[in-house]
């Protein structure tokens, strides 16, 4: 959520962030025209309180106490009810200030480039040209099925569109895909969390998936419970309404689970394979740090999702996105895509993206930088490290043979137990 001082202090940048984000800035004089009211409601309240303390110190320094009291008490029991009346019109209004600032996305980074959409993207760098393949590559949904180690149709059957069935070699590779990035953010100073897959709504809002993306969960109506769309909602979450010691931070927390989107406004889209499914998983990487430190994390986050790309081989790019393609929670992204043979494109595999203050605010995650020091808000940021399904297509188009075989890289080797797919569906 935005911060309120913010935009009483900056309503015009207010304004041209929101142009950036294509989106109106009504809002910012809405949102004025109520904090006056509310401004106003505060002040009405306190100086009734300091008139009523003033009387009630009258009455404790009066030589007849009895006597100050019964001359008073009427005009305190006139100020204690517009007392009342003052106090009660402050929470309908911070309800209002809450209801606007909740649907309005976070404040765009200066360096984020000005766009309409993902053509404005811009590459930051990439792994080099894609490898020029010697024979026509198949696409990953031909290829798994032909192995036996993906099975749509039967998938289909037990649950309706948008899912998958690994089999064989191909549970084993995606296994072999989970505990390789594990172990690698291990080694990279995260800590493993196996978090809850079911969140409650106050979870699901205070990581900005509520009300914006309401439409696109999966939900447990009967307890009001919510599916999760990717664990950052629940590393994210984990400290909500924590004040922290500064000597904690960062924090860097990783989470191998399945996540759940109904993919709403996704029709016709990917339609075949595993690019975009109701249920898909992904190891996610969280960070929380002080504000100084975010441009510098986003740095790291981003290179340990590369890293594990550089080290599968297989080819990439890092995009810095636009300001209209930047998503509701971000003040910038980076978006890792990798290239695909069988489709001929590159594909978006994980995003990288510093929130600022944006989560922290609404989760009230908060540190101290000294014991009596005043509560500051966290920075938060998440990216996937990887989303397993797509890394499952990237190895399968960019290490298929023209057998129809498929040779594992090198790095997934000792995870996996065996170098290669063969044709027949058995391993080696």
């Amino acid at each position: 959520m935005l911060d309120l001082a913010l935009l009483r202090r900056e309503p015009d940048r207010m304004r041209r962030v929101a142009a950036r984000r294509a989106i109106g800035g009504d809002f910012v004089d809405d949102v004025l025209a109520i904090d006056v009211r509310l401004r106003a409601a505060r002040t009405t309240a306190e100086a009734l309180q300091a008139e009523k303390n003033a009387l009630t110190a009258r009455i404790s320094q009066a030589t007849d106490k009895g006597a100050a009291a019964r001359e008073l008490r009427p005009q305190i029991a006139d100020l204690d009810a517009r007392i009342v009346a003052a106090n009660a019109e402050i929470p309908p209004l911070d309800a209002q200030i809450d209801a606007i600032l909740s649907e309005i996305p976070n404040l765009l980074d200066d360096t984020v480039p000005d766009g309409a959409g993902e053509d404005d993207n811009v590459v930051v760098r990439d792994s080099g040209p894609p490898p020029v393949a010697t024979f026509t590559a198949k696409p990953h949904y031909e290829l798994g099925e032909a192995l036996g180690i993906i099975d749509f149709e039967r998938a289909t059957k037990l649950s309706g569109a948008r899912f998958s069935v690994l089999r064989g070699a191909g549970a084993r590779l995606s296994r072999a895909v989970v505990a390789f990035f594990l172990a690698r953010a291990h080694d990279r100073g995260y800590t493993e969390i196996a978090p809850p897959l079911l969140v409650t709504r106050d979870t699901m809002w205070s990581t900005g998936q509520l009300t914006k993306f309401a439409d696109a969960m999966f939900r447990d109506t009967d307890a009001d419970l919510f599916m999760i769309p990717t664990a950052e909602v629940p590393l994210t979450a984990l400290h909500r309404d924590e004040i922290l010691n500064a000597d904690l931070l960062p924090l860097q927390y990783t989470a191998h689970t399945p996540c759940f989107r109904k993919e709403a406004g996704a029709a016709g889209k990917d339609t075949r394979g595993l690019i975009r499914q109701h249920q898909f998983e992904k190891v996610e990487l969280v960070w929380l740090v002080a504000p100084e430190k975010s441009d510098e994390a986003l740095e790291r986050l981003t290179a340990d999702s590369e890293a594990l790309l550089a080290e599968l081989e297989l080819p990439y790019r890092v995009l810095a996105l636009c300001s209209a393609d930047v998503s509701f929670n971000a003040a910038r992204t980076y978006d890792l895509e990798v290239w695909l043979p069988g489709q001929q494109l590159y594909r978006e595999i994980s995003s990288c993206s510093n929130c600022t203050d944006f989560q922290a605010r609404r989760a009230q995650i908060r540190f101290r930088r000294e014991a009596k020091g005043k509560p500051e808000f966290v920075h938060t940021l998440n990216g996937s490290a990887l989303a397993v399904g797509r890394t499952l297509v990237a190895i399968l188009e960019n290490y298929q043979r023209e057998d129809g075989g498929i040779t594992i890289p090198r790095a997934l080797v000792p995870f996996c137990g065996f170098t290669s797919i063969e044709p027949d569906g058995t391993t080696r």
